[in-house]
């Protein structure tokens, strides 16, 4: 059975999914490394526009996989420690691939999302929870950190700095009605409509031009990680001329609006 599972429900976007519910799809290397190799495929597949990532059964993930970590590859001849750090190169090849994609990616958060859960959680573009949908930083209740997989970068840029020192340290449960209040999620919605809301937001941003969703996905992750605020918005500037000058998806855009019928957009 396939841990990791490609559909295409809708034209043009690709659900990607955990799928090992009876382990609440917990990121053992089983389950993680063909979850990169399907990013990456469906990253290089160029009908695809919007990603959906999502769990199996009632759970996103659980984090750690406390029954069995399954094996991880090519550690012959290697001493613990070297193990060790090859290992978090793999699970960290996840959270650096999600930002490459090309495509947008929404999250499905339908269920538990814990530990490192939380963390595959949050490197998606867009959140969307389903009402049984929680979060939970659980490395702190174990001994360790709550700091991995770049956690400690992501969440205070999504829901400031004092609300994420507060869940990280705590190691308390935020529910989804919290999540949607703090920012953590874009809404909550019932879960039995969650993919069909992701999905729906999809078709929207397939709608818009290629080049420019492509863009604007990476102008907003290089400005969450800029250093220079008119740095960055000259960056943002040429994004925006290279589009304006080399294709003509602003003048569609005038001339739909002038024949009152949907853009189509070339680039």
């Amino acid at each position: 059975m396939s841990f990791v599972l490609i559909d295409t429900p809708r034209p043009h976007v690709a659900l990607v999914t955990l799928n090992r519910p009876e382990r609440m799809n917990a990121m053992a290397f089983d389950v993680m490394i063909p979850l990169r190799e399907a990013l990456e495929a469906v990253s290089a597949d160029n009908d695809i526009r919007v990603v959906v990532l999502t769990g199996a059964g009632p759970g996103f993930c659980s984090g750690a996989d406390l029954q069995g970590a399954g094996r991880v590859p090519n550690i012959e001849g290697l001493t613990t420690t070297s193990v060790a750090r090859r290992s978090m190169d793999l699970l960290n090849d996840v959270m650096t691939t999600l930002r490459r994609m090309h495509q947008p990616v929404i999250g499905a958060i339908n269920g538990a999302a814990i530990g490192g859960g939380f963390c595959l959680s949050v490197a998606t573009d867009i959140r969307i929870a389903g009402e049984d949908a929680y979060f939970r930083a659980a490395g702190i209740n174990n001994g360790l950190t709550s700091t991995e997989l770049g956690m400690s970068f992501l969440l205070p840029r999504a829901i400031g700095s004092s609300r994420a020192f507060e869940i990280m340290l705590s190691g308390r449960d935020v529910d989804a009605a919290e999540a949607e209040r703090i920012g953590l999620v874009s809404r909550t919605v019932p879960t039995a409509k969650l993919l069909e809301t992701c999905f729906d937001l999809a078709e929207r941003i397939i709608s818009f031009s290629r080049v420019g969703t492509e863009l604007t996905k990476r102008m907003l992750w290089s400005g969450l990680e800029a250093n220079s605020f008119e740095s960055h918005m000259q960056h943002e500037g040429l994004a925006q001329l290279y589009v304006r000058l080399t294709t003509d998806n602003f003048d569609e855009a005038i001339r739909a609006r002038r024949d009152r019928r949907p853009p189509h957009y070339e680039h």
